[in-house]
């Protein structure tokens, strides 16, 4: 029952270039003013009594409750994932800002520690919710509507009821998390620590991974070459890394008696596996006609007789090197927010003014992009990289629409506020396309048009047929490493037999690119995430259509369903739009949208 906040990562995040204008940093006092803050002791304080006397009032009583008194223990459940999740926010934000500080590092853990700690207590409650009968439990909630608002919550709970170990166990697991955590922390301070030569200038991993986007095709080589050598000579860490937590994965799995290591992932995302698997195999076949199509086409505008790994982002030919400065990004998003309804203008407008956007590139600060709801009686925060590439612009769209959406859903409450991964990403992609539809519209020419088109294009072939090929190498890693140690050349095996399907024909892949796997934080952080990404881009092109044929009475569904959080199924969220996600052929409607682009830029081909 007890969970985090945690940090929405975006996919296609990019990173690096200077004078960009005045780049806003966070205002984290919203939080807490400081790690001395008085306040913060106070909820410390508050949180370890609170844990405590929760338990007391109600381990080895649920079952015995009415429906007031549940109502009571509900709220009291919710007010303490509020506190914890205030003080992780606090905690987790300033150790993005510099990962390699000692000082944050220490306070991080230190509070996840103690979080840890004053929560064990609370495991009685999810176990003892699960023991009830499911009449006595309708029964309750039938006797007050109150209560019965928090049914969604329930129903997620519930649904992990087949595989529920003892309280004992359970205590035991809750405890030992930590540790687990302690390797992902290994992971992000050895990606943060990296080192990479390039023409005697060091640089961290979010400015070599920028060279893979240079103008210069012996820059995006020199790049790709020193990855390689890096990721070559600590690979042994990242594959220790990966086998314990593969490993710690398939024995909680195990003795959950789960049937699949993606079981857990689906049961937390809401979606049932044949929805995942439809989509899967929608993206899969698709492959030659969306990224082998595209990438022959780009192998042609680059004037190459083959395409090395190192020219997949590489900048078109056509394309001019065009750096946009905050101000314009922010009016660029604004706009084309206030244009589908000045409502989402209005919800965007504080995080530009207010201290909740962190843009700048920094040493130490975590790479990517993300959107941290925190929890709902404060904000969210938005962290980016910004570079000023155009790129970064449509980053900055999406980042804004998980903001939007988080704080629409904070309405819910802290337990019905967070939305499934699967629909996480839906406010997001849809803020990415208005923005995409409001830039293309002003085109001054088929050129920048093309341009534009061709970006967008290998966005989403990044976001769908990469993140499916990432979640397939995660499906045959978890599945090879259940039967032994994996070496990192087994590892490394497995990475390139998704990658030659998924990229198709146009490619050569260097020696090196083997270990490309290694700093892929999705794959530590949160096993089997990255499905949530296609879905998303697959259910916002369905969407998307849906606006564009029937505009009247759009936006007000759209709110309705932002608005929803994580208190309805994708099922019923979709609904009033006509579509639905386990039907097969849905997926086909959002890739064809794909698809449909790569037409537009084949016929221009054949104009030119």
């Amino acid at each position: 029952m007890f969970q985090l906040p945690f940090p929405v990562h975006d996919v296609n995040a990019s990173s690096g270039s200077k004078d960009l204008g005045d780049l806003p940093e966070w205002d984290l006092s919203d939080l807490y003013s400081s790690q001395d803050a008085p306040e913060l002791s106070r909820d410390l304080q508050w949180l370890d009594q609170e844990c405590a006397s929760f338990a007391a009032d109600y381990e080895g009583k649920l079952a015995h409750l009415d429906a007031e008194e549940m109502l009571n223990c509900v709220l009291r459940n919710e007010r303490i994932n509020t506190i914890a999740g205030r003080i992780m926010s606090f905690a987790g934000l300033r150790y993005y800002q510099l990962t390699v500080d000692g000082d944050r590092t220490k306070f991080m853990s230190d509070m996840q520690e103690k979080i840890t700690d004053f929560t064990t207590p609370l495991v009685f409650f999810t176990l003892e919710l699960n023991r009830i009968d499911d009449a006595a439990l309708q029964a309750l909630l039938n006797a007050n509507d109150a209560l019965a608002r928090y049914q969604p919550v329930f129903d997620r709970i519930r649904a992990m009821k087949p595989y529920q170990l003892s309280d004992e166990l359970e205590k035991f697991l809750h405890d030992l998390g930590v540790v687990g955590d302690a390797w992902e922390r290994l992971f992000d301070e050895t990606i943060a620590g990296l080192s990479f030569e390039i023409d005697g200038e060091s640089l961290g991993i979010e400015g070599t991974l920028n060279l893979l986007t240079d103008p210069d095709r012996a820059q995006r080589e020199k790049g790709a070459v020193e990855l390689a050598r890096v990721f070559g000579e600590t690979v042994k860490t990242f594959a220790r890394v990966h086998n314990t937590q593969a490993k710690e994965k398939e024995i909680l799995d195990r003795w959950r008696g789960m049937p699949t290591p993606q079981t857990g992932r689906h049961l937390s995302n809401h979606v049932e596996p044949e929805v995942v698997e439809a989509l899967r195999d929608a993206v899969v076949a698709a492959y030659p006609k969306l990224s082998h199509r595209y990438y022959e086409l780009k192998r042609k505008w680059l004037g190459l007789d083959v395409m090395q790994v190192w020219d997949r982002n590489a900048p078109l030919p056509m394309e001019t090197n065009k750096i946009v400065g905050w101000e314009e990004a922010q009016k660029t998003v604004m706009q084309a927010y206030g244009d589908f309804d000045p409502r989402m203008a209005d919800l965007a407008e504080p995080f530009f003014t207010k201290g909740w956007i962190d843009a700048a590139v920094k040493p130490g600060k975590a790479p990517g992009a993300f959107a941290h709801p925190t929890v709902t009686d404060v904000h969210p925060y938005v962290m980016l990289n910004y570079l000023g590439k155009p790129r970064d612009v449509m980053t900055l769209a999406h980042e804004l629409g998980h903001g939007v959406h988080q704080v629409l859903a904070a309405g819910q409450g802290e337990m019905l506020s967070s939305t499934p991964l699967t629909l996480a990403e839906t406010a997001s992609v849809f803020g990415e396309m208005l923005t995409f539809r409001k830039m293309l519209d002003g085109a001054k020419d088929a050129a920048e048009r093309k341009v534009m088109l061709a970006g967008k294009v290998e966005d989403m072939i990044n976001t769908v047929v990469r993140q499916i090929a990432f979640y397939d190498f995660e499906c045959k890693l978890h599945g090879a490493r259940a039967q032994g140690e994996l070496t990192p050349d087994d590892i490394n095996a497995l990475w390139m037999s998704v990658q030659g399907e998924s990229l198709g024909p146009a490619f050569e892949f260097m020696d090196g690119y083997e270990t490309f796997w290694a700093y892929i934080p999705h794959f530590v952080h949160s096993p089997f995430y990255v499905y949530a990404y296609a879905f998303g881009d697959g259910l916002v092109n369905a969407l998307y259509a849906v606006y564009q044929e029937q505009p009247e009475g759009f936006q007000e569904k759209y709110f309705d369903m932002l608005k929803a959080g994580g208190s309805k199924h994708h099922k019923e969220l979709l609904a009033p739009f006509g579509l639905d996600a386990s039907d097969p052929t849905f997926w086909d409607k959002g890739l064809s949208m794909i698809s449909d682009m790569i037409d537009e830029l084949e016929a221009m081909e054949h104009e030119a």
